[in-house]
């Protein structure tokens, strides 16, 4: 664990950097769509030297990751707050979403796969095998789409925009967990209704991935020795395949869950654009939009750190699911 910790920091530093460059390339100037075209060129070198963009790529460069390390991740030059406030109120919505989204699709790719794999050749692996490929094809903006022209439009049920109707308060951010802590089960009805429509379209990619990951490694367990030893001793089926076959198929599904998760937090950009979701990923938008270098860059980051710790954790999950990984 402190080997895979301190390997973070390479990491993170080359995040940084590659951010910090991307974000440099982007056509456009972001003095100019702040001032407007109109904007005389006095008005815009002041402001640029207030910013710090009159400097090089190097001492601009340099000048961030001073403030990263004490811990400044800059004012947003469109907003004019901290970028860590802004995170801070958009970062709850995203992760509740994508939390959202990977338990929907890990509760039922998994069993989809297992079925899969176990009736080889029947009408369940030719129904999982196509609604994988049907998960993984059909683009996320267009499935939130008729998921609202189908469900709040044609039947009246859940909503499609926002994170709640209702008046409460959200000290934490998380939606799900203040309305439990509000103790009115109408609040959280309220939200789980706003929540179902963007957490299932989100959850299409990951539940296809899931579902085929599970299919590959239960087919490559079920023909181990192991399995037939299991079979021989006169274990159930429900035995063999809850007990010996899925937990010795896991580390591959797992490996599969948390890639999800990164894909999750950063496919999350359409899926809260088309329910008006003001999470990260509408914010990075917002920000590109506008060329706010350090929203982008601090947006970008957090992400790439929340995978990059889920990264870790997948692998503490491994020595706990197979002893072998902790004795090398």
């Amino acid at each position: 664990m402190a080997r895979r910790s301190v390997e973070l920091i390479p990491v993170v530093i080359g995040i940084t950097l590659l951010t910090f460059l991307l974000i440099h390339m982007i056509p456009g100037d972001p003095v100019r769509v702040m001032l407007g075209e109109r904007a005389s060129a006095e008005q815009i070198d002041a402001l640029r030297r207030d910013l710090g963009l009159d400097r090089s790529l190097p001492e601009q460069y340099v000048h961030y990751a001073a403030r990263l390390a004490r811990g400044d991740m800059g004012q947003s030059i469109h907003r004019h707050t901290p970028v860590s406030e802004e995170l801070a109120r958009a970062f709850p919505a995203t992760i509740e979403l994508t939390v959202a989204a990977l338990c929907i699709a890990t509760v039922l790719g998994i069993p989809l796969g297992v079925v899969a794999a176990v009736r080889r050749g029947s009408w369940q692996d030719v129904l999982g095998t196509t609604v994988s490929l049907v998960g993984i094809s059909v683009p996320v903006f267009w499935l939130g789409l008729m998921l609202v022209l189908i469900f709040p439009y044609y039947l009246g049920w859940f909503f499609f925009s926002g994170r709640a109707s209702l008046e409460f308060s959200h000290p934490t951010g998380f939606y799900v967990l203040d309305a439990l802590l509000s103790g009115n089960p109408a609040n959280l009805v309220d939200v789980l209704g706003h929540l179902v429509l963007p957490a299932v379209t989100l959850s299409s990619v990951p539940l296809a991935m899931i579902a085929r990951m599970t299919r590959s490694s239960m087919l490559e367990v079920l023909g181990q020795d192991y399995i037939r030893t299991a079979r021989a001793k006169g274990l159930t089926e429900t035995q063999v395949l809850w007990g010996h076959a899925l937990p010795n198929a896991m580390i591959p599904i797992v490996t599969a869950i948390g890639l999800q998760f990164g894909y999750l937090l950063g496919g999350a950009v359409m899926t809260e654009t088309v329910f008006s979701i003001d999470g990260v990923g509408r914010l990075v938008v917002e920000a590109v939009k506008s060329r706010d270098y350090p929203l982008v860059q601090g947006s970008v980051l957090a992400i790439a750190l929340a995978v990059s710790l889920v990264n870790l954790l997948v692998d503490m999950l491994y020595a706990w699911l197979d002893p072998r990984v902790r004795y090398g």
